[in-house]
């Protein structure tokens, strides 16, 4: 409990962080130097694509790598008059492609310290200058750059002792333009790190590559490609940071609570429900009917059937039936629906059964089949009534 607290060497690159890797001292000294300073924690893609900036967007951790959308719509940005820093230990190929540069990994057979100098080629910021860094594992150089559209603006060497010059002068951070706007990359990202900053004169090193950019319009910091950026472990971040899962859970909550208000008060108790009456008379009559059939007495059938269809004129078509006659032909056939030539079949086969003592099942079939088809072209009286 006694031992001191063993350092962090973490390598974070997050602007809240105050280990030896992080970036607080940087941030901080940021925002009293530029004008207007905004921390941006989503994907350069989505911000680009929701947000209408310009100025400069600053990106340094030990690793970034853009996918092909993203990187489009960064260069597509930088094209239209702005500024893109990226500071990473190697890029990816298809920005270096598209730079026409290429990197490679600085010697380390005769540095087994991991001891490094790195110097800035600018006369206006002290280009005699070297700064030391000691706590590198690999460090990259660009060992390809386009001379006729690229400017070098930092170098890096092994350290070779105090007050000792670089013997070979690798290139560390260049600037080319690209569009109407311009790209610095920089293989040197501990720059921006507290224990390189807080080491004197090492600021003065950190502020020549500021001094590259116009402070005067705003710039961009990325917090989203950080190594040590802050994950949030609650599923509900994930909903109340989506405009379209957060309205639906928003939704959800209300409809709840909704819900519970209406559905909470007192209920009357269920009414039960009381089956009405099953109508005796028309199973009586289908059984009757059935008997009448099944014992051969087609002849009361049928007459029971003329009779019922007789009633049916005189109360649902309001004709007499006492006299059959061409006039009541006319007159049924017109109220009904039906055709004159149809109404005079059906009566002739009624009047041809009523002379017949016994009628066969065929007869009583075909009287029953025109009486219904008589009927069915009265329907759409009835429904329209």
């Amino acid at each position: 409990m006694n031992k001191p607290k063993a350092i962090n060497w973490f390598p974070s690159y997050a602007t809240h962080h105050k280990i030896p890797f992080g970036a607080y001292v940087f941030n901080d000294q940021l925002k009293r130097v530029a004008d207007s300073v905004a921390i941006v924690d989503r994907p350069p893609f989505e911000y680009l694509k929701n947000n209408d900036i310009n100025g400069t967007y600053l990106f340094y951790n030990g690793g970034i790598a853009f996918g092909k959308e993203e990187l489009n719509s960064l260069l597509d940005w930088v094209a239209n008059g702005n500024t893109l820093v990226v500071a990473a230990v190697d890029f990816e190929e298809k920005l270096l492609d598209t730079l026409n540069l290429n990197t490679q990994s600085v010697n380390t057979f005769d540095n087994f310290n991991n001891e490094y100098q790195v110097k800035l080629v600018n006369p206006a910021v002290n280009d005699t200058q070297t700064y030391k860094y000691d706590r590198a594992a690999t460090f990259f150089h660009f060992n390809k750059i386009d001379n006729s559209n690229t400017s070098v603006i930092g170098l890096i060497d092994t350290y070779r002792g105090e007050n000792r010059p670089m013997e070979d002068t690798l290139i560390s951070t260049i600037k080319q333009p690209f569009g109407d706007g311009e790209i610095i990359l920089s293989t040197f990202p501990q720059a921006f790190t507290n224990y390189f900053i807080l080491q004197s004169p090492n600021q003065n090193y950190t502020a020549g590559l500021l001094s590259y950019l116009d402070t005067s319009k705003p710039i961009y910091v990325d917090t989203y490609y950080k190594t040590g950026k802050t994950f949030y472990t609650s599923p509900m971040y994930l909903f109340l940071n989506t405009p379209s899962l957060k309205w639906a859970y928003y939704i959800m909550l209300i409809g709840a609570l909704i819900y519970i208000i209406f559905e909470g008060k007192r209920k009357q108790r269920a009414i039960p429900i009381v089956n009405p009456l099953k109508n005796q008379t028309v199973d009586f009559t289908r059984t009757i009917a059935n008997m009448y059939y099944e014992s051969g007495k087609h002849k009361d059938i049928s007459q029971h059937k003329v009779h019922h269809f007789l009633e049916y004129i005189r109360n649902t078509l309001h004709l007499s039936t006492a006299e059959i006659n061409t006039s009541f032909i006319n007159n049924l056939a017109a109220r009904s629906n039906n055709t004159v030539e149809d109404t005079q079949t059906l009566f002739k086969l009624i009047e041809s059964l009523n002379q017949k003592n016994n009628i066969n099942s065929i007869e009583l079939e075909r009287l029953n089949t025109l009486i219904e088809q008589f009927k069915s072209h009265n329907q759409w009286k009835k429904t329209k009534q």
